[in-house]
């Protein structure tokens, strides 16, 4: 009897390690495409012929893109972001430096590339003057990470009931204004932190097509909103998405339909 129980024991065990087999397998291809899509990217670098330049970079995006396939990656998206700009695809480029930024953005090197890629940008549409006010007032919000916030948010909050709690129920003297000063900075970063939740429910995009005419409603049938087209790398908000067509709200407040081939939401 033991003997027939050999086969089953060994078929068993074997089907228990293929998973790990199969997760082994796939990040050894991982590793492989990211050293193709790293040498293709090197040698197109390299290259002086434009058109020998394109093909490889092509090469690279679609490594990069296939290894950024469960979107967690922000050095992959900085990576596609960097070859759609040598491919001279601004809008793509933006998309993906700005999905890059939610992942990583601390990253110097991923800001100081998209600051330059979105100087490039045939559209100049600035910020609503209310919209600066805001960063220079809550700078805090807008110049650290999310993810740097909520380590503050949670230090103050401990530490603000903490110095409660040694208010209301040790000897050892803790003065008012700094209970009141953690309680401030709580509240502060609980709302900044509210503030991105918010956000998030209100998707962003950019245009990808080299030049579009915004539209007064979902159709080309409707007036042009402005006499001239929008271009590649402008950025938006998005109001509404009726699968064709896309409201949007342009980065100084002024409103448009445009359509959703012509855009990509981050």
């Amino acid at each position: 009897m033991r003997i027939f129980l050999f086969p089953f024991i060994f078929l068993m065990f074997t089907i228990s390690l293929l998973p790990q087999i199969s997760y082994g397998m796939a990040a050894e291809n991982d590793t492989q495409l990211l050293q193709e899509a790293n040498s293709f990217f090197h040698q197109a670098n390299e290259k002086q012929d434009p058109e020998e330049s394109k093909k490889l970079y092509e090469k690279a995006l679609l490594r990069y893109q296939k290894l950024s396939r469960d979107g967690s990656n922000g050095k992959l998206f900085y990576n596609i972001g960097n070859t759609y700009f040598k491919l001279g695809d601004i809008g793509r480029a933006i998309v993906s430096y700005r999905r890059a930024e939610q992942l990583i953005p601390a990253d110097e090197n991923l800001q100081q590339n998209l600051n330059y890629v979105l100087s490039k940008r045939q559209d100049a549409i600035q910020k609503e003057q209310k919209e600066k006010l805001l960063q220079t007032l809550f700078f805090l919000h807008y110049d650290l990470s999310h993810e740097t916030r909520e380590i503050l948010f949670s230090t103050v909050f401990i530490t603000f009931w903490a110095a409660a709690g040694l208010m209301y129920f040790s000897p050892i003297p803790v003065p008012r204004w700094l209970s009141g000063s953690l309680l401030a900075l709580t509240l502060l970063f609980a709302t900044s932190l509210l503030v991105d939740q918010f956000q998030k429910e209100k998707p962003s995009g950019v245009i990808v097509s080299q030049e579009i005419m915004a539209r007064q409603g979902d159709g080309n049938n409707y007036k042009p909103s402005f006499t001239a087209p929008l271009h590649a790398g402008t950025e938006f908000t998005l109001i509404e998405n009726r699968t064709s067509w896309l409201q949007v709200e342009l980065q100084d407040g002024r409103r448009c339909w445009l359509p959703a081939k012509s855009c990509e939401l981050i």
